[in-house]
């Protein structure tokens, strides 16, 4: 069976990293990536190895690439296709009916938040990825949140197939060459690592505050990942007088490592799926406080903290009783806990059978 994976080619967080690792494990033959744009996911790709296609949009709104698109789908004599992301399910809608194969997406975040603060545009694009989802044959939720808001929005359950997250726990990482210097952070910091893009749905406003509630300089906060807010949140950071505790670092490549020597990992999103940034974390024995949002409650069980989203006092206390496990030498017990618990039950391997077997089922119906 050839699979053609079709995204806008753009994205730098968990989406890429999911797809990265979903498309080397199966045989280069068997599937191929679309990419409508040059960027990170693209280059990986051709880096791995992968077979990857590049229809070259000359903007988001440039349709004269469907024709293209189309073509190349029917001569190359693909079995189903496969959409990621709001873009793509927006181009599978207007080429489907041509195409005569089975249609199936990832659903990697709320549909009806994908576009928020978005103003006018946000409630049009919101409107239109509404419409192509309703085309589509079949849906891989990467947690049952997400499958219940598909049924929300009147998707049918049995269109729908949760398949979680997984990375590759057999990969070994010796210890880091980073060091806290490396980053002018001290040994006896309490360093919090945050793996997210800097955007309204992140939650960051609220971790500000509790590292303002905390009022301790001892308290350092990495930010690793970029976007639009990161000029408003330097300054919202000098506002409240922590911009000394705030480290923006960008884009990284090196994630395990800063995760190695971070105290713990926090996520504050108002919507997740089953962010493959904590799963990193796990890998590397971090323990994560996390929102109670998409698969993340079954992904840390009773390893961490889940705390309920837009709250800043239950993030400061969340990192109040950490900072106290930590003096009392049992934070590191919850990071080894996690990392147990993920690698028996959400690995690669796990993930790439799940979702063979439901393209081989999509196929036959």
């Amino acid at each position: 069976m050839k699979i053609a994976h079709l995204i806008s080619g753009g994205e730098t967080g968990g989406s890429k990293n999911h797809l990265l690792s979903l498309l080397a494990s199966f045989p280069k033959v068997e599937v191929t990536l679309i990419a409508m744009q040059k960027g990170e996911l693209y280059e990986q790709a051709k880096e791995q190895g992968i077979d990857v296609q590049l229809l070259d949009q000359s903007s988001r709104y440039d349709l004269k690439v469907l024709t293209k698109l189309k073509n190349f789908i029917k001569e190359n004599g693909y079995d189903l296709l496969h959409t990621h992301g709001p873009r793509a399910n927006l181009y599978g809608a207007l080429i489907i009916k041509k195409l005569n194969i089975p249609w199936v997406t990832t659903i990697h975040s709320d549909p009806k938040l994908d576009f928020l603060k978005g103003g006018l545009k946000g409630k049009i694009f919101t409107k239109i990825n509404l419409w192509s989802i309703k085309r589509i044959d079949h849906f891989f939720a990467v947690s049952e949140r997400f499958k219940q808001d598909l049924m929300d929005i009147g998707i049918p359950g049995d269109r729908v197939s949760t398949i979680y997250n997984g990375i590759d726990f057999s990969k070994s990482y010796a210890k880091t060459n980073l060091s806290r210097e490396d980053l002018q952070l001290k040994q006896e910091n309490f360093v919090i690592a945050m793996v997210a893009r800097l955007h309204p749905i992140k939650g960051h406003h609220e971790v500000f505050e509790a590292m303002q509630n905390l009022s301790d300089p001892n308290v350092q906060l990495l930010l690793i990942g970029d976007g639009p807010e990161r000029e408003d949140l330097q300054k919202k950071a000098k506002e409240l007088n922590i911009q000394n505790q705030v480290h923006f670092l960008g884009f990284r490549d090196d994630v395990p490592d800063i995760y190695q020597i971070s105290d713990i990992g926090l996520l504050a999103s108002y919507s997740e799926s089953f962010p493959l940034a904590l799963l990193e974390a796990a890998r590397e024995k971090t323990p994560v406080i996390a929102t109670n949002v998409g698969g993340i409650p079954h992904m840390l069980e009773d390893t961490g903290w889940i705390i309920e989203p837009k709250d800043s006092q239950a993030i400061t206390n969340a990192l109040q009783e950490a900072i106290q496990e930590k003096e009392e030498r049992t934070l590191t017990k919850r990071g080894e806990d996690f990392h147990n618990h993920a690698s028996q039950n959400f690995s690669l391997e796990q993930l790439a059978e799940a979702t063979k077997k439901m393209y081989k089922k999509i196929k036959k119906s």
